[in-house]
């Protein structure tokens, strides 16, 4: 089975400055990727190009094995998109709105009207339904976008930055929702800035930084290529000379009030902690409380981008 969407070499730019330089990517039918950046990498531009609102430059994006550009009425069909901006009239109704979204895939209104009301009640819209886009609040329009994107029932979901500026409630039903869209089969191609929303929904992500792929891979995969991590053991009993007897780990200590703190660098802490309580107690040492500390995919970000996600 063709890739569900795969770019080769993709080059934008815009008069001077180069959005994208060559970036390759391969999503698979099913699958849910995500693309992280900082501000100005290149994520939008990507989008944009996938679903032809950007002219690209030289390369090639194919989605299912077509061509976007000279199968643009089959590609277009497969994807719905959900858009950072805002982009509907705002003096209709969020109903109609919908079904004139359905409209342009070429689903008539008897067709359209069922898939609407049951995006709609999903996203628990429906009983705002008569309301025109403007009267919304921040996060009903934010689902507003999502619903507008599922009317056509595409094979791709395409959604750049999806949760921005909405509460925290509001972001885990949006988790819960896309969770049941993948389970259903859907692929999914995410942006976000919020690294917790990668770790937890997508399978794979790429991390792009001035229009370069950096890094790719699954999110636990890229978290252990970093190889940062640490075990924090509270203790009491501790003595300096202890230190010999350590097998060579790296380790800081930190003097308390009756007991201290032993504080050991490692790549893998959750494989190491066993070799790490028996070495500690060999020494004659009470441990009271041990904690693990791990890489985050946002120390991966910041790694290999030099930049947090947000600048």
């Amino acid at each position: 089975m063709p890739a569900a969407i795969e770019i080769r070499n993709l080059h934008k730019s815009y008069d001077d400055t180069a959005a994208l330089c060559g970036i390759d990517l391969t999503i698979k039918p099913g699958e849910f990727y995500g693309l992280l950046g900082p501000n100005g990498a290149g994520k939008t531009t990507t989008i944009g190009i996938i679903t032809g609102l950007v002219k690209l430059e030289s390369g090639s994006v194919s989605v299912f094995g077509k061509d976007i550009i000279t199968d643009y009425r089959f590609t277009r069909s497969r994807i719905g998109v959900s858009p950072q901006e805002f982009t509907s009239d705002w003096f209709f109704s969020i109903e109609k709105l919908l079904i004139f979204q359905a409209g342009y895939y070429g689903i008539p209104k008897k067709d359209a009207l069922p898939r609407v009301e049951e995006v709609m009640k999903k996203l628990g819209l429906y009983e705002k339904r008569e309301e025109k886009i403007r009267f919304l609040s921040g996060g009903m329009k934010r689902r507003f976008m999502i619903a507008k994107s599922l009317v056509n029932d595409p094979d791709i979901l395409i959604l750049d930055e999806p949760t921005a500026g909405v509460d925290v409630e509001l972001r885990r039903m949006l988790w819960e929702y896309l969770n049941e869209l993948h389970g259903k089969g859907k692929t999914i191609l995410l942006t976000t800035h919020y690294i917790e929303e990668a770790e937890k929904l997508c399978e794979r992500v790429s991390i792009i930084n001035d229009g370069r792929i950096v890094t790719e891979g699954g999110p636990d995969e890229l978290i252990r290529s970093l190889g940062k991590g640490s075990i924090e053991v509270r203790l009491t009993g501790w003595q300096e000379r202890d230190g010999r007897r350590l097998d060579g780990l790296s380790f800081a200590y930190e003097p308390g009030e009756g007991d201290g703190k032993l504080i050991f660098s490692v790549d893998d802490p959750e494989k190491e902690l066993p070799h790490v309580v028996e070495l500690v107690s060999r020494n004659g040492c009470h441990i009271h409380e041990v904690k693990i500390t791990k890489s985050s995919l946002e120390d991966v970000f910041v790694s290999l981008t030099g930049r947090a996600i947000n600048e």
